[in-house]
C-alpha cells in the first residue's frame, strides 16, 4: 500500500476539515452592557407594572421581551447610599457612602472596574451623584461626563471626561440621551463595551419636558388615603408632616404660587404629582431612542440592558412626599433586565426579592468579569434562568440620621416575604426610643394597619427582631451602631440641598 508523504497528508487533511469547521459554532461574543438609572423613579411609575395614567412604551417593551423583577428594593433609600450599593454589591455601612455628601472610596472595587479590567471600554453619563461637589472622572471609566450637584432640567453645566467644562442646551433627558447615542456610536465592535445612563428625571424639581407639561392636566390627583391615618403611627410620622418631606410642609417649591390654604395645597399636591409623571415620559422617550439605536447597529440582542431605580418615593403615602423610611413606596424600585441568552430567550416575571445589591455581581457575571470578593449581593443569573430555590426569604433595611435632612430617624428593619418590622431605635433614649411598625403585607399591601403594638402579634415581632440581628451581623453592623439623632426638627437648614 503506497503511503502519502507528510506534505500532501497534511493538505488533504488540512481539505477535510474545512466543512467541520465551517459547521462549528463561532465564539461567543461578551455582551454589550447598558444600563440606565433613574432617580427617585417610584416601583409603579411605570405602564408594564400597572400605572393607571402613565404610558411607557419603550420599558414595557423591554419588560414584555426581557425579565421583570416585581418585587426589587433599596437597602437604603437615598441617592447616594443606593448608587454605590448598585456599584459595589454592598451595603451602605460596608462601602461608606451614608448620606448624599460623601464620595465613593477611590480605592473600593466595583463593576464597572471590574468589567474594565476584562477589556470592556466603560462610560458613565449623566448625574453621578456621590459628592456633592465634584464633577471629576472617577475610577472605573475611561470616559467620564457629568456635573456638580443635582443638575437642573434644561442648560446644565457639565465636565466632560475632565477636560472642558461647559454648558449643553436643551432638557436633560434629551441632552445625556444625545451624549450616549453618540459614544456608542463611536464604537468600532472590536471590544464590548458598558455604559451607565444617570438620568436626573424624575427627581424633585419637576420640570417636565414643555411637549409634556400639560399631558396630565385633566387626571384628578388626591392625596392617598394613608396621607391622613396616621393615629397608629409613630409619633415622628404626624412630626414629620409640616417640614419638608410631609404633605403639610413647603411641597417643594409649588407652594410658592398658591396661598397657603389647604385647598391649595390639594392643588399644589396634584401640579407636583403631575409635573413628576410628565418628566417620565421623556424618559420613556430616551429608552426608545437607545433601542433603536442598538437595533440599528445590529446590537440589541447582545446587550445586557438594565433599566432601573436609585430608590423609591413617598407620593403622599403616611403624610410623606420624600423617601429615606422603610414604607414600601420608599424601598421599592423598578428593575427589568433584558438579555436574550437568559431562561432560552424566554420573559419572565420574578417575584422573588431582589435587591440594588444584587445589581453588581449579575452583570459580573453575565459580562464574564472577574467577581467581586466578600459582598453582600448575589448574582441573579441562576434565578433568570432557571429559578433558585436557595434566593433569600428575608433581608434588612437601613438608614442613618441626617443632621442635614433632620426629618427622619434611624431605621432599621427588616423585610420578609410577607411581613415587615420597622424599628426606630432613637439616639436620645426616651419613651419612643422602641416604637416601631410591623405589616402583614399579604393582607394589607399598603401599610394601614400598624400591628406593633397588638398582644398576639408580640412573639412575631420578636422572632422578626431576632432574625433582623442575625442578619444585620452577617453583614458586620451592629443593629444600634448609628449617629444618635436630635429629633424631627421642622426647619430647613441653610446649607441643605434636597
Amino acid at each position: 500500500m503506497r503511503t502519502l508523504s507528510p506534505s500532501i497528508a497534511c493538505c488533504l487533511f488540512a481539505i477535510l476539515m474545512v466543512p467541520a469547521m465551517a459547521l462549528a459554532e463561532p465564539p461567543t461574543r461578551r455582551p454589550n452592557v447598558l444600563v440606565v438609572l433613574c432617580d427617585d423613579i417610584r416601583w409603579n411609575a411605570l405602564g408594564c407594572m400597572g400605572h393607571p395614567y402613565l404610558r411607557t412604551p419603550h420599558i414595557d417593551s423591554l419588560a414584555e421581551s426581557g425579565m421583570l423583577f416585581e418585587n426589587s428594593f433599596c437597602t437604603t433609600s437615598l441617592c447616594s447610599p443606593s448608587r454605590a450599593s448598585i456599584l459595589s454589591g454592598l451595603y451602605a455601612h460596608a462601602h461608606g457612602v451614608t448620606n448624599n455628601f460623601t464620595e465613593y472610596p477611590d480605592d473600593m472595587a466595583t463593576f464597572p472596574r471590574r468589567l474594565q479590567s476584562a477589556g470592556y471600554e466603560t462610560a458613565y453619563i449623566g448625574k453621578y451623584h456621590m459628592g456633592e461637589d465634584n464633577d471629576q472622572p472617577r475610577p472605573g471609566f475611561d470616559y467620564f461626563v457629568t456635573h456638580k450637584g443635582q443638575g437642573k432640567y434644561f442648560d446644565t453645566e457639565f465636565n466632560f471626561n475632565g477636560r472642558q467644562r461647559r454648558v449643553v442646551p436643551g432638557y436633560y433627558t434629551t441632552v445625556v440621551t444625545d451624549m450616549v447615542e453618540d459614544w456608542i456610536s463611536q464604537r468600532s465592535g472590536d471590544k464590548p463595551w458598558m455604559v451607565m445612563l444617570g438620568h436626573k428625571a424624575p427627581h424633585s424639581f419637576y420640570f417636565p419636558e414643555p411637549k409634556y407639561e400639560h399631558v396630565f392636566d385633566e387626571i384628578e390627583v388626591n392625596y392617598p388615603h394613608s396621607a391622613f391615618k396616621l393615629q397608629d403611627k409613630p409619633k415622628w410620622i404626624q412630626q414629620r408632616l409640616t417640614t419638608w418631606h410631609g404633605i403639610y410642609g413647603p411641597l417643594f417649591e409649588w407652594r410658592k404660587e398658591f396661598p397657603d390654604t389647604s385647598a391649595a395645597g390639594v392643588l399644589d399636591f396634584a401640579r407636583m404629582v403631575r409635573a413628576y409623571w410628565g418628566t417620565i415620559l421623556s424618559v420613556d422617550d430616551s429608552m426608545g431612542r437607545l433601542i433603536d439605536l442598538l437595533r440599528r447597529r445590529g446590537e440589541l440582542d447582545n446587550t445586557v440592558i438594565v433599566f432601573m431605580g436609585d430608590n423609591g418615593l413617598l407620593e403622599g403615602e403616611h403624610g410623606m412626599v420624600d423617601k429615606r423610611t422603610m414604607h414600601e413606596a420608599s424601598i421599592r424600585i423598578p428593575l427589568i433586565l433584558r438579555y436574550p441568552q437568559l431562561n432560552n430567550g424566554q420573559p419572565r416575571r420574578i417575584a422573588e426579592q431582589v435587591l440594588t445589591v444584587d445589581i453588581a455581581p449579575t452583570i459580573c457575571e453575565l459580562a464574564g468579569a472577574a467577581p467581586l470578593e466578600n459582598i453582600h449581593g448575589k448574582s441573579m443569573v441562576r434565578l433568570m434562568n432557571e429559578g433558585d430555590p436557595t434566593w433569600r426569604t428575608a433581608w434588612f433595611y437601613h438608614y442613618n440620621y441626617e443632621k442635614q435632612f433632620p426629618y427622619t430617624p434611624n431605621v432599621r428593619g427588616i423585610r420578609t416575604d410577607r411581613w415587615k418590622l420597622i424599628r426606630y431605635p432613637h439616639g436620645d433614649g426616651g419613651p419612643d426610643r422602641h416604637m416601631g411598625e410591623l405589616y402583614d403585607l399579604k393582607n394589607d399591601p399598603k401599610e394601614s394597619h400598624n400591628l406593633f403594638t397588638a398582644p398576639e402579634q408580640q412573639e412575631r415581632i420578636a422572632r422578626l427582631t431576632q432574625r433582623l440581628q442575625q442578619l444585620m451581623k452577617e453583614t458586620g453592623i451592629a443593629v444600634d451602631t448609628m449617629p444618635l439623632d436630635e429629633g424631627i426638627k421642622g426647619e430647613l437648614p441653610d446649607k441643605a440641598i434636597r
